[in-house]
């Protein structure tokens, strides 16, 4: 490609994001952090003891010596004892931190007067007499919270200079109220995690690397001040039931849609999609990027999903590149990578190219040789399908990119995918339709006014749920992606049988299976041994027939 042609693409380009935003809320929900700029600092005491002394403009100040002294040198120990003097040192073992900005809670052992025992304490209220920490400054060889993403007001330096001296500019700047973005929200009626006392989905409990989400109630609960945005919980959910708010997903579709069209319309060419996050990638895209290439940036880069690579290449982009930065948590780049294979496993299987590819640091400099082979791939005619649900848009996508290769009707199986089919033993199923109860997204429903269990691959999300259930163990899951449009729609009919009509009133109350297994069942029992019959009846006529034979003969019940 010319430079007069890069020089043509780049104005495009450059008129095209100027003229495309994503559309927000206008009053963005938020939550608020409060802090009186109180620190407690945590290290080997003579390097705490010399940030202490660098933070007179902070409230007031704690240190926690966890570790032994980095020095023995004399000029070093005096500069230590004249540092920080009003500072006490406390020498506890350390329990646990927990919280963010403005709640920091840490638990020391105060000691005991038997070894085996355990005399938790908050420090803040020992060392400041306050409820809680404001901000921690961590010295220690290793952070004294094990997470990925740290919470905010954390600030873990170890031994490194430099980083310690970012912190002590950063801190005074941390004192007042603060406001951050809910970055995502939760519909715990789509959501596949537990329903009627049954344990289903963990998909967003294992991707999130701020610890922000939890289980309560057996209910997901996402803590705002923990979240850093990363969109792991909302790439990983299958039914939309964590969704994340800024931008909201249907917004990023939008965005994405209106940025391929105008620039295929403008450029007259493909142009290709890439994901960066708004920190550490925004400073490696420039404007020396080759103008066919359109930056979106993000919180993280898992904030797009699946669904939002498919779209973007449905909607006519030729290739997805996804920037990935050692800065990015590794259970991210776990996600992100587990996502980018299946994504072109579709892709294969449909006899596309591979069209969406992970880039680092190494390869974002130069990009010529990916985009002179995107370039020779056969062009996407634009899909003309709307972004609903993440469910619906990713099938519309996949729908269209087969359509415009091989047309394949296969099924693509891979494990721990949530796409897939639900099977049953008809034989041993008496419709008790446990697992239509249970099913988040209605992809199981029953007959209505017939004995009938039904089912529409489209909706399943392989979640478990039906099959932990049901009480026959007449259930198993198969999951694959299916290409057949036509199958995967269209409402299967699992298991349907006659009703069983009541022998007293004619009254359909049961199917015939569950009868059968009643009368097998308890049949036997004293309650039923004398009359087998009212197990054949719905309940109104088996209570008439128990009063009419008391009545026929009072003192039976007590013989």
């Amino acid at each position: 490609m010319n430079n007069d042609t890069q020089v043509e693409l780049k104005a495009v380009r450059q008129q095209v994001l100027a003229n495309t935003q994503v559309l927000q809320n206008l009053i963005p929900p938020t939550v608020s952090y409060t802090t009186e700029g109180n620190v407690l600092i945590i290290g080997p005491e003579d390097l705490a003891r010399l940030a202490a002394d660098k933070l007179s403009d902070m409230g007031k100040l704690a240190i926690l010596a966890n570790e032994s002294i980095t020095s023995q040198d004399e000029a070093h120990l005096e500069k230590v004892m004249s540092s920080a003097e009003h500072v006490e040192s406390f020498y506890n073992k350390l329990i646990e931190i927990k919280g963010f900005l403005g709640q920091f809670q840490v638990k020391v052992d105060a000691g005991s007067d038997t070894a085996s025992e355990t005399n938790a304490v908050e420090l803040s209220m020992v060392a400041i007499r306050k409820a809680h920490f404001d901000l921690i400054l961590d010295l220690s060889q290793s952070p004294c919270i094990n997470l990925e993403m740290l919470p905010p007001g954390y600030f873990f330096v170890g031994q490194d200079e430099a980083k310690l001296a970012d912190a002590i500019a950063q801190l005074p700047d941390l004192i007042g109220e603060f406001d951050k973005p809910r970055y995502v929200k939760v519909n715990s009626e789509l959501c596949a995690h537990h329903r009627n006392g049954i344990d289903g989905c963990n998909r967003c409990l294992n991707f999130c690397p701020a610890d922000a989400i939890q289980s309560i109630d057996k209910m997901i609960e996402i803590d705002p001040y923990l979240c850093h945005g990363a969109g792991s919980c909302t790439n990983a959910c299958p039914t939309g039931a964590i969704s994340y708010d800024l931008p909201t997903p249907q917004a990023l579709h939008s965005y994405l849609h209106k940025l391929v069209t105008r620039f295929r319309e403008q450029a007259q060419t493909a142009p290709v999609i890439l994901f960066h996050d708004e920190a550490n990638g925004a400073t490696l895209v420039g404007e020396e990027l080759p103008g066919d290439i359109i930056p979106v940036a993000l919180e993280e880069i898992t904030v797009a999903s699946m669904d939002h690579w498919m779209s973007a290449l449905a909607w006519g982009a030729r290739q997805i590149l996804v920037l990935n930065t050692e800065a990015t948590a590794p259970t991210l780049t776990q996600m992100l990578q587990g996502e980018h294979k299946l994504a072109n496993d579709i892709l294969d299987e449909m006899g596309q190219p591979q069209r969406i590819s992970i880039i680092d640091e190494s390869t974002i400099g130069d990009l010529t040789a990916q985009l002179e082979t995107s370039s020779n791939w056969p062009m996407i005619v634009p899909g003309e399908f709307t972004a609903t649900t993440k469910r619906n848009t990713l099938y519309a996508a996949i729908d269209h990119l087969n359509e415009q290769a091989a047309s394949v009707d296969t099924c693509l199986s891979q494990s721990n995918i949530p796409y897939g089919k639900v099977s049953i033993n008809s034989d041993k199923c008496t419709l008790c339709l446990s697992c239509v109860s249970t099913c988040p997204t209605q992809a199981l429903t029953d007959g209505g006014d017939k004995p009938a269990l039904h089912f529409v691959e489209q909706d399943c999300v392989q979640c478990g749920l039906c099959e932990s259930a049901c009480p026959e163990k007449v259930i198993s899951l198969t999951p694959q992606m299916n290409f057949d449009k036509a199958q995967r729609q269209q409402r299967q009919t699992l298991k349907e049988e006659a009703p069983f009509d009541c022998i007293r009133c004619g009254t359909p109350f049961a199917t015939q299976s569950m009868v059968q297994r009643m009368l097998e069942a308890v049949g036997g029992h004293s309650a039923f041994s004398a009359n087998t019959e009212r197990l054949k009846m719905c309940s109104d006529c088996r209570v008439k027939d128990m009063f009419e034979d008391i009545l026929q003969d009072p003192e039976k019940q007590l013989r």
